[in-house]
């Protein structure tokens, strides 16, 4: 289980999230941040610095931001 970023991150990208990460598993994109669920430890000091509150653990994503589950999976393929 991994956190995801999700869309009230587009075009925000404050990156307060990258920088309390201790694994540095949280990437740039495009258009927001990505989190990698491969490294990511689960220790959740992402979704308390999330300003926008963009971060939830993969099992608590809203419905409609399910999307956003694959999309940050496939950033990092």
């Amino acid at each position: 289980m991994a956190f995801v970023i999700t869309s009230p991150c587009l075009n925000e990208k404050s990156a307060e999230c990258v920088e309390v990460c201790p694994v540095d598993c949280i990437e740039e994109g495009k258009d927001m941040f990505y989190i990698d669920p491969d490294v990511c430890i689960d220790c959740g000091a992402c979704e308390a610095a999330c300003p926008v509150e963009a971060i939830y653990m993969e099992d608590e994503v809203p419905e409609k931001e399910e999307k956003y589950i694959g999309l940050n999976r496939q950033f990092f393929e």
